[in-house]
């Protein structure tokens, strides 16, 4: 059955793989670049049929008028909360703020996938996120919002039981991200995202896994540990206005 799904930051790497490859098996794609020269790279999948949102995840009005966007749509079937960033200020911003700011807001679809990475094991679960530099004021660490972001995917199987929420770690691929080098293989690195976004297999029905190439993982103890979730959740519903 054909779905509709967003796939974030998909002019490139990991989200253009999975938003060409859910084209090419029917079903209704809307993809995602930050600004419009990203979005002029999207040509060919906007020519395959693919529905577009254009936006700085660094900019949070820029995220709730995506959100505001696709409310006014057809209803997403599935969100794959792809876009992310290595380092640098935006790492937080873009790599925990807009994910939650868009779950928050946008219409319950019906599935959630969230990119993890193996690196959420290296992050460090605050007693306080409050004091977590949620703005980008100085570069933030990679590993830190990946963790939270992990933990976000766990906290909305708690708070919405009707959603399918889970995190993948798609290996480290050779991307522009992952660098050339790296020893992943790039195919699989976005197979598992799709399926859970989009397959009727009972194992893509599950809700509240770790996923490595389709097989469940368990991730850092923080990741299920209820105060924490709800220390993060609380820390960012304060810091953006909006709660989930």
């Amino acid at each position: 059955m054909p779905r509709r799904i967003l796939v974030t930051g998909s002019a490139d790497g990991l989200g253009r793989a999975a938003a060409r490859s859910l084209l090419s098996a029917g079903h209704e794609v809307v993809v995602h670049a930050r600004d419009r020269g990203r979005a002029a790279d999207l040509a060919p999948l906007l020519e395959q049929g693919a529905g577009i949102v254009v936006g700085d995840f660094t900019d949070r009005d820029a995220v709730r008028r995506i959100a505001a966007e696709l409310n006014d749509a057809q209803p997403l079937h599935a969100v794959i909360h792809n876009a992310g960033v290595w380092s640098g200020r935006a790492v937080m911003p873009v790599n925990v703020i807009a994910p939650y700011l868009l779950t928050a807001l946008l219409r319950a679809p019906r599935r959630l996938v969230y990119l993890s990475s193996g690196s959420h094991f290296g992050g460090h679960p605050h007693s306080s996120p409050d004091d977590v530099d949620w703005r980008g004021e100085h570069a933030g660490s990679y590993a830190d919002s990946k963790l939270f972001v992990t933990a976000l995917a766990a906290a909305v199987v708690r708070l919405r039981p009707e959603v399918l929420s889970n995190a993948v770690d798609p290996g480290w691929v050779p991307t522009k991200m992952g660098g050339p080098n790296a020893p992943d293989d790039l195919e699989l690195g976005h197979r598992t995202q799709e399926w859970l976004a989009s397959s009727d297999d009972p194992e893509a029905l599950t809700s509240g896994g770790y996923w490595y190439h389709r097989q469940r993982r368990e991730p850092h103890a923080a990741v299920h540990d209820h105060g924490f979730q709800d220390r993060l959740l609380q820390a960012l519903a304060r810091e953006t206005g909006v709660s989930l």
